[in-house]
């Protein structure tokens, strides 16, 4: 009877303790982006994907996926990488984000990275 008691009673025992529910206004934060609303000085944020080949000419990748474009352009010195989001259904794409890298692959600034690839 000790032999089977024991562990029923913890089993019983652990039955009694409270149920944590966690407190509301701490919700997980939401993940997302800022659109650009209008282009910015320079022509790559706000810029869609003709703007972008207008400065930079044709691009090396042009990925897509159902919620974003990558075009990625380069010229033997870096690397810029455009990301393009749509502000608003049945909106066009618009560039919302953008890293830039040199052919080391150490992270750049990207205005500089763009002054270099509209000299070429």
């Amino acid at each position: 009877m000790l032999r089977y008691g024991l562990p029923l009673f913890a089993l019983l025992l652990s039955g009694c303790g409270a149920t944590l529910v966690p407190q509301g206004g701490s919700r997980a934060p939401t993940v997302g982006y800022a659109p650009a609303t209008r282009p910015q000085p320079g022509g790559v944020m706000g810029a869609d994907a003709r703007g972008l080949q207008r400065l930079f000419g044709a691009p090396r990748l042009d990925i897509r996926d159902p919620a974003a474009r990558k075009l990625q352009f380069t010229n033997g010195q870096c690397v810029l990488d455009a990301y393009l989001y749509a502000p608003a259904a049945n909106r066009e794409p618009v560039v919302t984000h953008v890293d830039a890298r040199n052919n080391a692959g150490e992270d750049m600034d990207w205005a500089f990275c763009a002054g270099l690839l509209r000299r070429r």
